[in-house]
């Protein structure tokens, strides 16, 4: 059996540049959270809105993984799983929005969604 605690890990929360990488890809998907809830809003669209949630659960991510950049093995494997509690609730949600839309109805703006899902196409990449 391994013993983690001889578990030998990169050190990359004292590299600069990989920082300054999450905090770029931090703030893009926040912009891009804010422009698809409001795209979603506006479109009719639970897409967008699922996609948005998706940007912002990355956010998340990226903002616990600069937290624990350096920190035991131990503490990075409890922020995953916070990470994945979070996932798993913005699944709930859309769920949730599925079902009241299939229930009240509901009918997407195409226009809207083409040119928002091509800007998110542009902010993964």
């Amino acid at each position: 059996m391994l013993n983690c605690a001889s578990c030998v890990t990169p050190d990359l929360g004292s590299d600069p540049v990989f920082r300054r990488i999450l905090w770029i890809v931090l703030l893009i998907n926040a912009g891009m959270f804010i422009v698809e809830m409001v795209a979603s809003h506006l479109g009719d669209s639970l897409s967008l809105q699922a996609d948005a949630l998706d940007f912002i659960g990355d956010d998340a991510n990226y903002a616990i993984s600069l937290f624990v950049l350096g920190m035991p093995l131990a503490m990075r494997a409890r922020a995953a799983m916070i990470k994945a509690a979070t996932m798993a609730m913005f699944r709930l949600w859309v769920i949730a929005s599925a079902i009241r839309n299939a229930i009240f109805g509901s009918t997407p703006e195409p226009g809207i969604m083409g040119v928002i899902a091509l800007t998110a196409l542009l902010a993964n990449v």
